[in-house]
């Protein structure tokens, strides 16, 4: 008989009772899942994995005696468990979850302020992925510092432009750098960022993070790096010394007018359950640029984006993708290296380096 596959076992860590429940009943009705057990605080949660270690923590922000950001840094620093930030979606707080982020949540999953319950069951699949997904993030320790029914169709990026002709463009003196990147990306981004010159080719980037979120991170890469950081507007232009973050809920893509680069910004379905999706940024980049883009895939789980490099590469544009070794999850770039579209496999510390090369060529 084959071995039953070993269930992730998550630790729901939350003041409210009723999230707390919804949680667990989202996360139970998944058999790839178990609930290790609920903690209404951080206290209680440490007491919990002194006698048994989960495989993921979901984990509040705000919470009585102790902060979750304050027990995420803890935790990190003394035993690192992949942690998932469980948080309301307002402007104030998307500054706290990037700090979350910073000290080593690996996702989020958001909550609304009123209709919790409801939202959490309409989300289940969504919530159940990123726990999995989590469960499979490598985590280091750092050091302490101040709805029910079959899934959706899984869409590819026909669904927002069609393919490339085939006919490359020609080259040009500008080059366009595209990356693509999801749990973990946050910080590996910023290593590869703050390691490129404020004169470096206009850089355009898919994160996946929830609308509003990615302003936050937009703002501050942009205090860390040497290049201007911003969060993507529709029409806004590809320039050199400027980086350009996908909106939230938003697709991505690029395009020409005359010699100018230029991103539009739209709605549009999920592809590969994603929105902004890696594969439509990827697959403009190879209709509108051709041989004169750079495309990287880095660390993040699933196959978004491993089409759309490979249609990058076929188009003439130079490929990287980040190594197993330094990824927290190494499913998008291991799919993008399966699918034949990467040329290069490097670590993390040699992204940028590798970017400014083919930029150079």
């Amino acid at each position: 008989m084959p071995l039953e596959k070993k269930r992730v076992r998550v630790l729901i860590v939350d003041d409210s009772a009723s999230v707390r429940q919804a949680l667990a009943e989202v996360l139970g009705s998944d058999p790839e899942i178990e609930v290790l057990g609920i903690a209404s605080d951080p206290y209680m949660a440490a007491a919990r994995i002194r006698t048994e270690i989960p495989d993921v923590i979901t984990l509040d922000v705000e919470m009585p005696r102790m902060d979750g950001i304050t027990f995420l840094r803890k935790l990190m620093a003394q035993h690192p468990i992949p942690v998932v930030m469980c948080s309301s979606l307002v402007e104030a707080g998307s500054e706290t979850l990037m700090q979350a982020l910073e000290a080593g949540a690996v996702d989020i999953i958001l909550k609304p302020k009123v209709g919790v319950s409801e939202h959490l069951a309409e989300a289940r699949e969504h919530i159940c992925a990123v726990v999995k997904g989590a469960a499979l993030a490598r985590v280091g320790r750092r050091r302490e510092r101040d709805s029910n029914g079959a899934p959706a169709k899984k869409l590819t990026a026909d669904a927002m432009l069609p393919p490339a002709s085939g006919h490359a463009m020609a080259r040009t003196t500008e080059t366009v750098i595209c990356i693509g990147a999801s749990t973990g990306g946050t910080e590996s981004l910023r290593e590869v960022l703050e390691a490129l010159p404020a004169d470096s080719p206009g850089i355009v980037i898919v994160q996946h993070m929830p609308e509003k979120f990615t302003a936050a991170f937009a703002r501050r890469l942009d205090t860390l790096c040497a290049m201007e950081v911003k969060e993507a507007a529709d029409g806004d232009t590809v320039l050199r010394g400027r980086v350009l973050i996908a909106p939230g809920n938003f697709h991505t893509m690029i395009e020409r007018s005359g010699a100018r680069y230029y991103v539009a910004v739209k709605e549009g379905p999920l592809v590969t359950r994603h929105r902004p999706s890696v594969d439509v940024l990827f697959r403009s980049a190879a209709r509108t640029l051709g041989g004169n883009a750079v495309g990287v895939i880095m660390t993040g789980m699933g196959d978004d984006g491993a089409r759309g490099m490979a249609e990058m590469k076929h188009a003439g544009a130079v490929t990287i993708a980040q190594d197993e070794a330094s990824c927290i999850v190494f499913g998008m770039p291991k799919e993008a290296i399966a699918h034949g579209g990467v040329d290069k496999i490097v670590p993390l510390q040699l992204i940028a380096q590798e970017i400014r090369r083919a930029a150079a060529r």
